[in-house]
């Protein structure tokens, strides 16, 4: 609600600090967490280090998706939107830009690196990530919201937390599967 993004907005640095912090130190523990999992797929990343190329980019993309959705969903809960308006049409949404996303980068992977299966575990990565990231980011503000935290201060790191944990595993699993 409104009068809860003005506090926010005008609390003093201590007060931010205290907001913001324990969100940050989640996602810290988040980064131990990832590379325990990167770590359980270590046997296919010496098979092929090509795979550790592509961790950045499908995790980028799918924290990008995620920001979008996220100050979408927080930005009309401030003004009392209600998640279910919106639910359907950003479901629908994210599933496009995945797609579109993934659609994009096949021909030039094929193209830069060749038509194996790398190219295509990426590709579907991509889809998954993006779709899985937009889901999260519509999740969490919202529950946040319903349990009275400013979800301004711990949607963002939480869900990138949750985004890249799932991204990560996701793009293993996926080049696993097709790669073995």
């Amino acid at each position: 609600d409104t009068s809860m993004a003005r506090t926010a907005s005008e609390e003093p640095i201590i007060r931010r600090f205290w907001h913001r912090v324990p969100w940050l130190l989640l996602g810290l523990a988040g980064a131990i967490l990832a590379a325990d999992i990167v770590r359980f797929f270590e046997r296919e990343l010496q098979a092929n280090v090509m795979i550790a190329f592509f961790i950045p980019g499908i995790v980028y993309l799918a924290d990008a998706v995620g920001t979008q959705t996220e100050a979408l969903i927080i930005r009309g809960l401030s003004v009392g939107v209600p998640i279910g308006s919106v639910l359907r049409r950003e479901i629908l949404t994210g599933l496009m830009i995945g797609l579109t996303l993934a659609m994009v980068f096949y021909p030039i992977g094929v193209w830069r690196w060749g038509g194996d299966g790398i190219v295509l575990a990426v590709a579907l990565a991509i889809f998954g990530a993006c779709a899985t990231a937009n889901l999260v980011a519509l999740a969490l503000p919202w529950i946040l919201h319903r349990l009275g935290v400013d979800p301004a201060f711990g949607s963002g790191p939480l869900a990138t937390v949750v985004q890249d944990l799932l991204s990560i595993g996701i793009y293993l699993g996926i080049a696993t599967a097709i790669l073995d």
